[in-house]
């Protein structure tokens, strides 16, 4: 009996660990590549849209596959998969992690720094416009399917592209944990769809496998001529998505998201893109939907569900992202504090931000109002793509010159050519400005103003509250000559400069003329980890008669939770933080413009209107409000 449960123990742990790879695997199929696995619905199509000037001709359709092809394999699988996804921030990805990762290698405070966080914003910003764009082109493209099964139907198209989108921003309140235990299925059926489609064209036309072969990508330039270069503003469509495997790494780890990737993916989508460029030459009329027109007449229904529901599982995906992004970008000080709801109990990087959500739908609306059409889209579509890959790859170069990941031999070659090729694409986007790709240009620069407009304006609040506060060294010991009535209880008083009296405090021996028994000066501070381990997230130290400097860490991708960071820490330097005793005093400050100061008249007040509406921080750290007193004093900026 025991030999029995001796060997079978090690075959049972096994079994378990091959179980939670294969969810994980599945999870990453499901949320990670939607995007990437929907390009199919449009890239071939706008290659060949009379925005290029291309006919599906032999040689053309070869390149343009081949060019499809080894984009997939240079930019997603080598730089993605194989290089970026090595530059992890303890587990974590995205642009803002590589940012803070890129950072710690620099001298502090130095401008090479602040020039790689520069960076790492219009990352984000930029971000934000894909954000806008995926689901707009995503959802289009798919039931722009109806018109190709009845062409009567065209005039329905936009309408039920709107009450899709007002649907899936409609119940992101709800979050994703039920209905993204589906995504992996849903998403898994439409690869294989996508691969059996592939297959079924291809049969037709094998010739077209020798696209697989990079000569001819290169005989498209040397036949074309330098101009040739533009045709990589809709190649580039093939790889969007591909920030989002290194975003969701933390999500998943490296190994579901390249196992996902190599074996199932990019074969799913190179058959497919493949299955297309067969039906181009045996078929020149095709160009109108080449993806649309290869699916059998019985499927074509079907299909256009299947597609639809794919391409709203994409834009979810961009959607949670964009939470994601929003939250960091709030904990690292470059957003005003917002609302944030858990939405599932297991997993803390699923949350839900109303005020992001609402003006998300907006912005994803009119864009879908206002181009009409994935065609249309799709010349709009790349620049906020291959200017989040170039910032990535700049700020990669950075993070892992002296790391030993990958030798340099190696390395710098690979950082030419990334550099190189999306440099090439960003270049074949930005020609494209005047037919639409200024709109996520606009997104961008928008975004990129109000993250820069809140950080500095922040900067500048707290030194004007420094200059004018009293200096704590010599604030205790003369309050300690003449002090205060004393009452029951622990008094917390959230304070973002150390070192100086907060105002709460001042205004309360003033009004109040009281002071509690304990009394503690607490900071909250925002590391450039992900998370912080429990062991450092409190410190305590006593600065003098029964008062107490406090400081509370969290990472980046953490929601702080003030009173439970109190409540369960061990080392509470001799400080009850009894829930039912402590009070919390918070000081709110009302902006007032001042000229020629600061910041230019107009950043002041934008500073100024966001300010007003940031959401309190004793919501933010989750202070009940019956254990709360809030002091306003007006700061001039």
């Amino acid at each position: 009996m025991d030999s029995t449960a001796t060997i079978d123990a090690p075959a049972s742990l096994q079994q378990g660990h091959q179980t939670r790879f294969g969810a994980m695997v599945l999870g990453a199929i499901g949320v990670v590549f939607g995007d990437i696995g929907t390009s199919p619905l449009y890239t071939i199509k706008e290659a060949f849209s009379p925005h290029y000037g291309l006919t599906p001709d032999h040689a053309t359709v070869l390149g343009i596959l081949s060019l499809v092809f080894w984009s997939l394999v240079i930019v997603i699988t080598v730089k993605y998969v194989m290089v970026i996804m090595r530059a992890d921030n303890n587990g974590e990805g995205g642009i803002m992690a590589l940012t803070a990762l890129a950072q710690r290698t620099l001298p502090a405070g130095s401008r090479a720094a602040y020039m790689i966080g520069i960076l790492g914003v219009f990352g984000v910003a930029l971000f934000f416009g894909d954000g806008v764009l995926t689901p707009a082109i995503s959802v289009l493209s798919a039931v722009e399917g109806l018109q190709v099964a009845a062409p009567e139907l065209h005039r329905w198209v936009l309408p039920l592209t709107l009450v899709v989108l007002l649907a899936l921003f409609a119940t992101q309140r709800f979050g994703t944990r039920t209905i993204g235990r589906a995504f992996g299925p849903v998403i898994v059926l439409w690869f294989l769809a996508l691969a059996v489609i592939g297959v079924r064209n291809i049969s037709g036309n094998p010739e077209v496998l020798l696209a697989l072969s990079p000569t001819w990508g290169f005989h498209f330039f040397a036949s074309h001529g330098w101009h040739g270069i533009f045709i990589l503003g809709a190649v580039v469509l093939a790889v969007t998505g591909g920030e989002t495997l290194y975003a969701d790494m933390g999500h998943f780890g490296r190994l579901p998201i390249q196992t996902a990737w190599n074996f199932l993916v990019l074969p799913a989508l190179t058959i497919n893109y493949l299955g297309q460029g067969a039906l181009l030459l045996a078929n020149a009329h095709a160009v109108e939907n080449p993806f649309y027109i290869g699916v059998p007449a019985w499927a074509l229904y079907p299909m256009v569900g299947l597609a639809t529901a794919a391409t709203v599982i994409a834009s979810q995906a961009v959607i949670s992202g964009a939470y994601s992004a929003t939250r960091q970008a709030i904990q690292l000080g470059y957003l005003p504090r917002m609302a944030i709801r858990h939405t599932s109990r297991e997993t803390i990087g699923q949350v839900y931000i109303p005020a992001i959500n609402w003006m998300l739908m907006l912005a994803v609306i009119a864009t879908v109002v206002g181009f009409g059409s994935s065609t249309s889209l799709a010349t709009a579509y790349g620049v906020s793509v291959t200017g989040t890959m170039l910032l990535t790859s700049i700020i990669l170069i950075v993070a892992m010159r002296q790391r030993a990941v990958i030798p340099p031999a190696l390395f710098w070659p690979l950082a030419a050519l990334f550099v190189l090729v999306d440099v090439a694409f960003l270049f074949a986007n930005l020609v494209k400005f005047m037919d639409g790709a200024w709109f996520p240009i606009l997104i961008g620069i928008v975004v990129f103003t109000l993250l820069r407009t809140w950080r500095h304006g922040r900067s500048l609040l707290q030194a004007e509250i420094f200059k004018d506060g009293l200096r704590l060294d010599t604030f205790l010991p003369g309050l300690m000559l003449s002090p205060p009535m004393r009452v029951r209880g622990t008094a917390v008083f959230l304070t973002a400069q150390q070192g100086i009296v907060p105002k709460a405090l001042l205004h309360n021996l003033k009004h109040n003329k009281v002071l509690h028994e304990r009394n503690v000066l607490l900071t909250v501070e925002t590391m450039d980890v992900p998370a912080v381990a429990p062991a450092s997230r409190l410190s305590i130290d006593t600065i003098g008669d029964d008062f107490h400097r406090a400081i509370v860490r969290y990472g980046f991708m953490e929601t702080p939770d003030v009173p439970l960071a109190l409540m369960q820490s061990t080392d509470n330097g001799g400080v009850c933080f009894d829930p039912m005793d402590t009070t919390y005093f918070a000081s709110r400050e009302s902006i007032v413009s001042r000229r020629r100061h600061g910041m230019p008249a107009w950043r002041d007040h934008l500073f100024g209107f966001m300010h007003r509406n940031a959401s309190p921080a004793t919501d933010f750290f989750r202070i009940p409000t019956t254990r709360l007193v809030e002091l306003g004093a007006p700061v001039e900026i």
